[in-house]
């Protein structure tokens, strides 16, 4: 009588080629780009809808940025946010947005997806930066903190 089976290294030589599989596809996934990929898509979009937003609030008033509010700044890497808050490296100064935007023109900031935070009016760093060409009043929005992708990270920039 014969016993069937495998032996221990049969196991152990398909263990190994599972492994080597499995090494090779996470190595042509890459989950780490893919996360970068993701936030820097949404980085994209949220720099869309802030922008669309202050367009609209320039367009409801006339050509005029928020009657109510500062005019927009001219600086070169203002975020926006409360302004009792420290500058940092992505944000020499800081820009309040809000009460200008929330609710009429979008319903809530958006934020950058790795270090951004918005609750309300009261307190929020969104880590976009706006500004506005003094010369041809043209608006930017852009996301200084997005995500090395193959080494270089992208510039996430949005004017109108």
């Amino acid at each position: 009588m014969q016993k069937q089976g495998f032996t221990l290294i049969e196991l152990l030589i398909v263990i190994g080629i599972v492994v080597i599989l499995m090494g090779i596809a996470i190595v042509a996934i890459n989950p780490m780009r893919q996360f970068a990929m993701a936030n820097n898509s949404r980085r994209w979009a949220n720099t869309t809808a802030i922008l669309s937003a202050v367009s609209q609030n320039i367009i409801d008033n006339r050509g005029i940025w928020c009657p109510t509010g500062d005019p927009l700044p001219t600086l070169t890497n203002p975020c926006m946010g409360d302004s009792g808050q420290t500058p940092t490296a992505e944000c020499a100064s800081y820009y309040d947005i809000c009460d200008c935007l929330v609710p009429r023109y979008i319903s809530e900031l958006p934020v950058d997806p790795t270090a951004g935070s918005w609750t309300d009016c009261t307190t929020y760093n969104t880590y976009y930066q706006v500004i506005q060409d003094a010369t041809t009043g043209r608006v930017t929005v852009s996301a200084p903190n997005a995500q090395s992708q193959n080494g270089v990270a992208p510039v996430i920039s949005v004017t109108r």
